[in-house]
């Protein structure tokens, strides 16, 4: 057993492509290995912002010798009347390289084939590893791949060296110019001559000696543990943001944090702005007083030793001076002009070039609110939504924004309160682009509610009119993002209205444009699929969900009670009858041509259990009205008896077909009630 090391060198990479490329690496080094029936042990990975590397620890010396077996033409090609081959039974002994005596006859699907055993002797590790390490390197990509130099390789920045060991032997890649070898290189920086990694084993170690630190796992901790010990010693602590520290992770080799400060000045600006730029801009950690208030300071991390690092704070702290000094600028000059007064340039704003600009997005989310007002039950708070409908863009054309567009609704909401706005307004501003991400906080206020449905609603409806509808893993417009905020917000307020209701309503605010009835199922169905994401994640039952969805209900809420509702059922007893008197019901009622009851055409049976079907509609509707799904299924679960009694009694295939239309009718009629809680045909019964 000897271990295997790869490493690629790399110029720096964008730190996020370090994980994805890193992961990519890994599993296409493994998953060769067990391909050529190479067993290993533990696989140990490494990354830096010049570095990806795989260890692979008590990898086989000597490849596993296998007995395996070929399948060749059918006998009755391959062989005479007399047993002799053919020649399609020579060719194929030719084509394996076997004589006769390896000969198998095998029987597969039902008829005799030939069959060629065969000795595979394994080969020696090392003759393997060469073209397995340099096809896993050559399917490496990254997110943006580019041609470097004169090699046809393209990776996301120049490949630089390689190291390839097995055990203490080079294995002699070739990447496009570059042979593999024993030598890598420590930090750019602090370390001075080129490393000779001896054996894998090693390689940690000998970085670590040249002031890399090659595990992103230990770099990550250090990092963190610097920022926690430095943000105590000046009474202040962090927020911790995974996102942040994961990005400077991938930024250093040799992490050294230090605090760095600026002018108390800057704090008259809303702190979100001051973060942003920290954050986005600088990759700096804001520090907070223990009331969670934002101090003028901040911590960042340097990649090098802490040599000098008072000058390297104070280059940092100027070149955040500037940033923090526009951001006062372009928040004082943004505060002389009232949001409305930004309208008419949201005209020159371009929301689509299909769609209009802003400005006609604006007017038709002003609208769809007042709609949505009416349709929802919020006519009170009419006047504040269509003020924030109003407003709810206008930072858009602000200086603030044009400058940091992740702050799009935030600056909204300063500068709406700043102006004197209604605080329900200004919250609104902020809350319509909610959610913004998985995970995200939906709109608490009913103004931010209303317009950040007619936000996404028209956005939704305008894609698909256009035919910009997302296919496969394509969705360059977030439009699955802006689906499932639709859908969470519904079902978070339990707004019982139809998608269908809904999306009418928005697409009448497009005058030139129509989606149909082919793109308005789609988006129907575009926006039940969200639905059915959410419902999955929270480990209802696929059938279930597939069989609430697919029963032609489109209300949020409904749904979801329906699905919870028969979770809860499918533990009962009475689930059983439920299931059996649905499955006797729906086969039969599958034959209805659409023939009417005939009352005069009624024996007896039919009568009885027409009436029963009568007080089984009579009591169930109303169930289905007021959501009570779960008493509904209970009724419908009993009335199993009533149909076991209507098929012992009668012959539903009647020769009669007044008769046999009749039954068929009935049978339809107590189908489309058990349709109210869902497709039951989807319902796994013995899961």
């Amino acid at each position: 057993m000897q271990d295997l090391l790869l490493e690629l060198g790399f110029e720096e990479l964008p730190a996020r492509f370090i994980a994805g490329a890193l992961n990519q690496l890994s599993e296409a080094i493994t998953g060769r290995l067990k391909q050529q029936r190479l067993s290993f042990g533990n696989v140990v990975v490494f990354s830096t912002p010049r570095r990806l590397a795989v260890l692979v620890e008590q990898l086989q010396e000597q490849q596993e010798d296998m007995v395996e077996e070929v399948k060749g033409p059918p006998l009755r090609i391959a062989q005479d009347d007399q047993g002799n081959l053919t020649k399609a039974g020579l060719g194929f002994l030719r084509s394996q390289q076997a004589e006769e005596k390896d000969v198998l006859i095998k029987s597969f699907q039902g008829a005799d084939y030939l069959y060629v055993r065969r000795e595979v002797k394994g080969k020696p590790t090392l003759t393997l590893l060469k073209p397995l390490l340099e096809e896993a390197i050559a399917n490496l990509t990254f997110p943006k791949n580019m041609r470097w130099g004169d090699y046809e390789l393209r990776y996301a920045r120049p490949l630089r060296w390689i190291v390839a060991l097995f055990g203490r032997q080079v294995v002699p890649l070739e990447v496009g110019p570059l042979r593999a070898g024993q030598i890598s290189f420590g930090h750019r920086q602090l370390s001075g001559e080129p490393i000779v990694i001896n054996e894998p084993g090693d390689y940690k170690e000998e970085l670590r000696k040249n002031y890399v630190l090659a595990d992103a796992e230990e770099r990550r901790s250090v990092i963190w543990q610097q920022i926690q010990e430095l943000a105590r010693e000046h009474s202040a602590t962090v927020h911790e943001d995974e996102r942040l520290l994961q990005e400077v992770t991938n930024l250093v080799e040799y992490p050294t944090a230090f605090v760095g400060r600026f002018s108390q000045e800057y704090l008259a600006v809303p702190s979100e702005v001051l973060i942003t730029s920290m954050k986005e801009h600088q990759r700096y950690f804001p520090l907070h007083d223990a009331g969670g208030r934002l101090m003028a300071a901040f911590v960042g991390v340097r990649n090098g030793a802490d040599n000098h690092l008072d000058l390297v704070a104070k280059g940092n702290e100027k070149v955040l001076a500037a940033r923090l000094a526009d951001a006062k600028f372009f928040y004082d000059e943004d505060l002389k002009t009232p949001l409305a007064d930004h309208l008419p340039r949201l005209e020159q704003v371009v929301f689509q070039e299909k769609l209009g600009s802003m400005g006609d997005k604006v007017r038709r989310v002003e609208k769809l609110t007042a709609v949505l007002a009416e349709l929802l039950g919020y006519r009170e708070q009419l006047p504040t939504a269509l003020k924030t409908a109003r407003l709810a863009k206008c930072d858009l054309a602000t200086q603030m924004v044009y400058e940091f567009p992740e702050l799009q609704g935030i600056m909204g909401e300063k500068y709406a309160l700043a102006q004197g706005e209604d605080p329900a307004v200004a919250a609104g501003i902020r809350e319509h682009y909610m959610p913004r991400f998985a995970g995200d906080d939906l709109p608490e206020t009913v103004e931010g509610t209303l317009v950040s449905l007619a936000d996404k609603l028209d956005t939704l409806t305008g894609y698909f009119a256009i035919g910009r509808i997302p296919t496969g893993s394509q969705d360059p417009f977030a439009l699955r993002r802006q689906a499932q905020g639709v859908v969470q917000i519904l079902r978070r307020r339990g707004c019982s209205v139809s998608l269908r209701q809904l999306i009418a309503a928005a697409e009448k605010g497009y005058s030139n444009l129509s989606l149909g009835t082919e793109k308005l199922q789609a988006l129907v169905d575009f926006l039940l699929a969200r639905l059915r994401v959410i419902l999955l994640e929270q480990g209802f039952s696929y059938d279930v969900v597939d069989a609430v969805l697919t029963g032609g209900d489109d209300r949020v809420p409904s749904l979801v009670s329906k699905v919870q509702a028969l979770t809860d059922f499918r533990s009962e007893a009475a689930f059983g009858d439920l299931m059996i008197g649905f499955e006797r019901v729906a086969n039969l009622a599958a034959k209805w041509d659409g023939a009417q009851l005939t009352p005069g055409a009624f024996q007896q049976a039919d009568a009885e259990f027409h009436q029963a079907v009568q007080e089984l509609k009579e009591a169930s509707l109303p169930l289905a009205e007021t959501g009570d799904y779960r008493g509904l299924l209970e009724m419908l679960a009993a009335f199993r008896s009533q149909v076991d009694r209507f098929f012992d009694q009668v012959l539903i295939m009647d020769p009669d077909p007044a008769v046999r239309g009749n039954r068929l009718a009935l049978l339809n009629e107590v189908l489309q009630l058990y349709r109210l809680c869902g497709d039951l045909r989807l319902v796994v019964v013995n899961k």
